[in-house]
């Protein structure tokens, strides 16, 4: 590691720590796009002292995007969820909310997982597919609903309700998100105005999970890993994959050998999630295993690249095969991510973990529903806060929202044919995946080349990293491993990142 001359330093010798990082200054795009706005925010502008502080707009931009996102439902609301065979998929606003208000039951007044719903009710499913804490979110929002009356003006209410809880868990994920990286609060913004974010946030009921896993990071970055814990296994109670977050912070743990945090995130996360659980397991087994169940059980799906393979060969996959190939291909990525965090030259920040963890399993699942892009939006915000980047990844999310609409409409609409074929499908399926691994490969960039990071291009190290920030290494491979237990000279000193110490 050598020290470099703050005449070769990428920032301004002058940036008081104190104040946040100015995105307009740093970042080329979002300099552009603030000519808009009036232009880049003046060098001995007073910011952080007035009632408009960066939270406070975020949060109002989020809910500006967040109606925005209702209003492009419209088409539905008035009529394409009931009527037509395929005008929801044209209007490219489909939304599982208002179908599953009677679909599963809710309408009749069932209590989720205690009563079988009937088969004329829900097509053949017998209980709900959906984690407990998601259905405690749904039962919350039915008694909400008035009942009686006209089912499809009870359907329209039940979105509206949906729609006002899901934007509370919109504006936690915009305020969590600016508050993790102290003094990058602005990175929100990136979340807030994401296009795929207001899409996708009504079509079904994600943004609980990602609320949740928000907090959780929040609380991890301020140093509190047993409420961290509590919070992620909430989420898991809410949807699965923020489970997948214990594996980055294991190997971070370590790495930096700080394995109390690790347990405490750990016990807590396995103690909240039982409490939410094991009521349901006890009493209604049946109905409590049919998420894991039908997980399991359904087959390649609509978005993967199972299905691509499929749909060219002509092959039918079988979903339990596929299942096993899923498994070892998320082994193999995870392993190789646990590889590159113990041979980077310095240890990787926990959001760029996470984002490729995630992104991970979402690539290699058999099934990509659009909305599971809200998973990564605030990930991919902490990791890789550069607008040129992310805005090329959302071009190709948005590719993909349009194009399973389209395929549904041609496939819906017989003979006519009206709609995107086949082949435009495997397209917009492409356009995800490379979007995404594309976005992968910056991060893997920053990870192995720090000096890359827009996050640490200042000096600083993790700052969602709470207990990790800072912490000198203690477990190494590679040429890094003579000088694992030598701290990191963050404070007074301007470093440039994976290179040998001077001297």
């Amino acid at each position: 590691m050598t020290t470099v001359h703050p005449e070769h330093r990428p920032e301004r010798a002058d940036d008081d720590p104190r104040e946040p990082v100015r995105p307009t200054e740093r970042d080329e795009v979002a300099a552009a796009g603030s000519e808009l706005f009036g232009g880049p925010v003046g060098r001995r502008a007073l910011t952080g002292r007035a009632w408009w502080s960066p939270v406070r707009v975020i949060a109002l931009v989020m809910i500006g995007l967040f109606a925005l996102g209702m209003v492009q439902k419209v088409p539905c609301y008035n009529g394409g969820w009931f009527y037509g065979q395929t005008t929801q998929y044209v209007h490219a606003c489909y939304s599982d909310i208002p179908h599953l208000y009677n679909g599963r039951g809710f309408a009749d007044g069932l209590t989720p997982y205690f009563d079988r719903i009937p088969a004329a009710t829900s097509g053949g499913m017998e209980y709900l597919e959906y984690p407990v804490l998601t259905g405690v979110f749904m039962k919350v929002a039915a008694w909400m609903t008035p009942g009686g009356g006209d089912i499809v003006e009870r359907e329209q209410i039940y979105w509206l309700v949906n729609a006002g809880m899901l934007m509370v868990c919109a504006v936690v994920i915009a305020v969590s998100v600016a508050w993790t990286h102290r003094r990058r609060p602005w990175d929100a913004l990136l979340v807030a105005l994401a296009p795929a974010f207001a899409l996708n946030a009504t079509i079904n009921w994600d943004l609980l999970a990602v609320s949740l896993t928000a907090v959780g990071m929040l609380l991890w970055a301020r140093g509190r890993p047993l409420g961290a814990g509590v919070l992620l296994g909430l989420a898991t109670a809410a949807k699965l994959y923020p489970v997948l977050l214990l594996g980055p912070l294991l190997v971070l743990c370590w790495r930096a050998g700080r394995w109390r945090a690790f347990g405490a995130a750990l016990g807590g996360a396995a103690l909240s999630w039982a409490a939410v659980n094991l009521p349901v397991m006890i009493g209604a087994p049946q109905g409590w295993s049919k998420f894991y169940t039908f997980s399991q059980e359904r087959p390649v799906d609509f978005g993967s690249f199972w299905l691509v393979i499929s749909q060219r060969t002509g092959i039918t996959l079988d979903g339990e095969s596929v299942n096993t190939w899923a498994i070892l291909l998320v082994l193999t990525g995870c392993a190789g991510i646990a590889a590159l965090t113990f041979f980077a030259p310095r240890r990787p920040r926990f959001a760029q973990l996470a984002f490729l963890v995630l992104a991970l399993f979402v690539l290699t699942n058999k099934v990509y529903s659009p909305q599971y892009v809200l998973w990564l939006i605030p990930l991919a915000a902490l990791a890789r806060p550069r607008w040129r980047d992310f805005l090329i990844w959302q071009s190709c999310e948005v590719v993909y929202f349009l194009g399973i609409w389209m395929y549904l409409a041609w496939t819906g609409s017989g003979d006519a044919h009206q709609g995107l074929p086949t082949e435009g499908y495997q397209l917009a399926i492409a356009a995800h995946l490379i979007g995404t691994l594309y976005l992968c490969a910056m991060v893997v960039r920053d990870v192995l080349r720090p000096e890359h990071d827009p996050v640490r291009r200042d000096g600083s190290d993790d700052p969602s990293g709470g207990p990790l920030d800072h912490a000198p290494d203690r477990f190494v491979l590679g040429r890094r491993a003579q000088s694992a237990r030598t701290p990191v000279p963050f404070e007074n000193s301007l470093v440039r990142w994976g290179t040998r110490q001077a001297g």
